[in-house]
Order: C-alpha cells, then structure tokens, then sequence
C-alpha cells in the first residue's frame, strides 16, 4: 500500500500494521548508481581480509539480534519463526563463516601449468571485481535469497545496489540497518525498495552484472535488456521439483520428507517437493504413511505451529487454478479441503495431498509454489526418470533408496541442477556446493567457488622473464616451417620423440637468434 512515498508494511496473516517505510523512486536510481560507482575504487582496492573485517562486524550483530530479525522475517512473511531462523538467517551466518576459510583461496591469484612448448614462461589467473552488481531478490527467502548474492558480490571487491521483493518490504528495510550498523562505506552497498516500475529503471541503468531470483517470465525480460548491452547475468528461477520413491526405500523417512519438502514455508520454495514418484508396489502404504504425517501437522504463527502462511495473495489464485484443474479431472483430494471451501482471505491454505494424478494436469507441469503433493504411482525405474525429465524445469530433484549405488545410478540420468539421496532440498545449504537449474530453472551458479568468481572478471596473466631478444614463432619465417612441422610431429604424436623435438627446437632457437 502506497502513501506520498511511502510504504505501508502489513502483515500477510492478520493484516495488521507492521511498519512505514520510504520508498525509492525511479528518478533515484541514478544518483544510486553515481553513489556506488564512486565507491567502487575504495572498495575494491582493499584487501579480501580488509573487506572480511566488515564480514566479521555484521555477523556479530545479526548473531546477537538473531532472535529479532527472525521475529521481523516471521512478521513480513507469514512464515514460522523457526523457518525464518532455520531457512533464512541460518544459511547467511554459515556463508560469513564459510568465506572466512574460502575467499582468500577462491579469489586469490590461481596459479595454472604452462605448456612445454611455452617453456620459461609463467602463468595464472587473476580475479578482478566488476564493478557495481544489481541484486534482484524474491519474496519466499527474502532474507537468505537477497543476503548470500550480496555477500558473495561484495567480497570481490564489487558495490552492489540491491532491489528487494515488493511482497516483503520489510525484510529489505531490516538487511539495509544491519549493513548500516556494521558500518558499510557508504555507496558500497545500496537497497532500493519498490516495485517492478523501479527494478526495471535499475536494470535499464546498465549495472556491470545482474544477479535474478524470481519467476522465468520476468528473467526472461531481465535477460533480454541484458543482452542489449551485453551485461551478464545469473537467473535463479522456478522449479517442478521430482521425488523418485524406489520399492527398498526407508518409506517412513521418505514419507516425513515428503511432507517437509512439500509443506515447508508452505510450499513457497522454488526447490519444493512438487511432484512425487512412487513406485506402485509401496504407493499405497507411502500413501498412508504421508496422511499420517499430515495429520499431525499444525499451522499457525506460534513458535509450536509447524506451517504458516502464504505471502503473496495472487499465489493463491495460481494454487486455486491448478488444484480446480486437477480435481477437475479426475484428481482425489486425500488431505485438505476443495478451493471452493476455502475461507476468503484466509492466507492459511490446507495442507492438500492429491491422488489419480495424471500427465497433463497443470499441477505435473506448471511450477505451483503452494502446499501441494501430488503422488503418482510408477512402475519401472526407467518410467520414473522419463516422468522425472518430462518437465521443463530441472532445479532439483530426490532419489530414495536404501541401494545407494542405485540411486547414484538414477540421479546420474535426471537432468537437474542439484540432486539428493535419502533427503530434499539441502544441497542448498551447503555452500561448497554450486547452486542454479538446467532448463527453464536458471542460467549459471552461484555457491562453490562459482559463486564468488562469477562477480569477478576471470584476467589471464602470463609472465616471460624478458631476457630473450626472440621467440621462435616471431618474425621472419623463413626457414621455419619444416622445423615446426617436425617439431609438432615428435610432440603430438603417441609416443613423444624426444631427439627429434629436442633437436628442431634448438635449431628454431638458433635461427631466431639468427634473425
């Protein structure tokens, strides 16, 4: 809700006033980027131990405000408190630590071999900030999703201007305040908070890279004004997560799974479990398993609830079309209630576990992003890879099985960003791990070393030592040909030829000392 600039914060649960807060206007974007374009030579001119100085301070105060601004993400989000700690500032704190032990190593000088026939010559790669990087970050982690890009930028010597969802303003507000209090230079980091009219003025600006999470629709446009002016990007985008269920599986531990991975910020995770394979000889106890786990579930706001509600109210209606559509045809409701029942305004949707799903069902095929399980029923494992792949996202994916080699066996022919045996979801908590989709779900990683050196131009450096007043491949080439040609002959051939290799390349030393 605007106000003379001004944004009414309100919860998504209660609708109650949470905070006021300024909103920045187009016309702003460009003193922003003059701002952080000043900062950049300072910035990016210190040492990476000089920058972890600054890391350290704003880990100390999100560790001792921990419990706050979990209790502002629970407020903004509708989310529990315990996710909001577990998901969302629990992520970040271990990424600051982790950069304690990787950054200087992952953005330091990286020494490469030389080719022989470069003999006396050195050579490494050199990483070389950008300059200033445009954070697009979502609504469903705003916290983890916006703070870890930020982060990974800034250690690379980059400013970075930050755009937070709209949907939850407020987490914005609070990640600004705490670069504040850690004491930032100013310009080296920037929020600007708003809607899409203000993401599409700072991405029209001509950042030096763009760094997306959100919907495919809306990195599609970001893509194409990028490549207008060749500014790289990385696209964090949706997902149609698989749980494949082989018959040996622990099935009370896939069941508990299932349930977390589906239900989990109520579905509002781009890695949620979306659809699940089961083979058909256990669907039925699976089945029964997961409406046991179901029916023990609490939905509320308390620190005792286990799943709360959904942000955004138009998501709602993208979970209404697709749970109208699948019942529609066929589909069973085994938990939950129809959208017809549904309470209006209510932001707390059922828990809704679908059987007699089938293909071509919007909610196999179109990301649902809500507290959804459709179960299907398989009877080989090759069918299940073949449903698995038939989507246009490859975010993630699950395998489950207690044959562990099996399982690599399956995941080696799912064709996913990430893959996980005997759990879901966490490969993005580890961040020596890359993170980012095949197909629709993204373009590039981030996490690992990609994740840092992805803010960075990659600057090849070789190194002569200058005493030489020539170089055989210099001019003039007459004469050399034969003694190249031999030259190559002994040193690509099977088996080197050492006399022969050694001998034409003296005499091409010789005569370019000649010459």
């Amino acid at each position: 809700m605007k106000q003379a600039g001004m944004l009414k914060v309100q919860s998504p649960v209660t609708g109650e006033f949470i905070a006021e807060m300024y909103e920045t206007t187009v016309e702003e974007t460009t003193f922003m980027y003059e701002k952080s374009r000043m900062a950049f030579p300072k910035w990016s001119s210190l040492t990476i131990d000089e920058r972890l100085g600054y890391f350290h301070k704003l880990r100390n105060i999100m560790v001792e405000q921990m419990d706050e601004i979990a209790h502002k993400i629970s407020l903004d989000t509708g989310k529990v408190k315990l996710e909001a700690l577990v998901a969302d500032i629990m992520p970040v704190l271990d990424f600051l630590k982790t950069l304690d032990k990787t950054a200087n190593k992952t953005l330091g000088r990286q020494k490469v071999p030389t080719p022989l026939l470069l003999m006396g010559k050195k050579s490494y790669i050199e990483y070389m900030s950008r300059g200033t990087v445009l954070v697009i970050s979502p609504w469903n982690y705003p916290f983890q999703l916006a703070m870890v890009p930020i982060l990974s930028a800034l250690v690379g010597g980059n400013c970075v201007i930050s755009k937070p969802s709209e949907v939850t303003p407020y987490v914005g507000k609070v990640m600004e305040d705490l670069f504040k209090l850690a004491e930032f230079p100013e310009g080296v980091i920037s929020f600007a908070h708003g809607g899409k009219e203000l993401g599409a003025a700072l991405t029209e600006q001509g950042p030096d890279y763009i760094f997306f999470t959100g919907s495919v629709r809306t990195g599609k446009v970001i893509q194409q004004v990028a490549a207008k002016k060749l500014i790289p990007t990385t696209l964090e985008l949706g997902g149609k997560d698989p749980m494949i269920i082989l018959a040996d599986a622990h099935l009370r531990r896939a069941a508990k799974a299932a349930v977390w991975g589906a239900f989990t910020n109520s579905g509002q995770v781009c890695m949620s479990v979306e659809r699940v394979y089961v083979d058909r000889s256990v669907y039925e106890e699976f089945l029964h398993l997961v409406k046991e786990e179901v029916a023990n579930m609490k939905q509320g706001q308390s620190t005792s609830d286990d799943v709360g509600s959904m942000t955004f109210p138009a998501q709602i209606d993208i979970v209404r079309t697709h749970i109208e559509d699948a019942l529609s045809q066929g589909a069973r409701l085994e938990t939950g209630i129809p959208p017809q029942q549904w309470k209006e305004g209510d932001m707390y949707l059922p828990m809704m576990v679908l059987s007699n799903v089938y293909k071509g069902m919007k909610i196999l095929k179109e990301e649902t992003f809500g507290p959804i399980m459709p179960v299907v029923p398989f009877d080989t494992v090759e069918e299940a890879i073949k449903l698995a792949n038939d989507s246009e996202y490859g975010l993630n994916a699950s395998i489950w099985s207690r044959d562990i080699q099996k399982a690599q066996q399956v995941a080696s022919q799912i064709v996913t960003g990430a893959i996980v045996i005997n759990d879901v979801i966490v490969t993005v908590a580890n961040h020596n791990l890359p993170f980012g989709g095949a197909k629709q779900s993204g373009v590039g990683n981030y996490h690992g070393e990609v994740g840092l050196r992805i803010f960075c131009h990659e600057k090849a450096v070789m190194i002569d030592p200058g005493r030489k007043s020539s170089e055989i491949q210099w001019y003039p080439y007459h004469g050399k040909y034969e003694l190249f040609l031999s030259l190559f002959k002994s040193y690509f051939s099977n088996r080197v030829k050492w006399i022969t290799f050694l001998n034409s390349f003296q005499k091409l030393l010789k005569l370019s000392k000649n010459k």
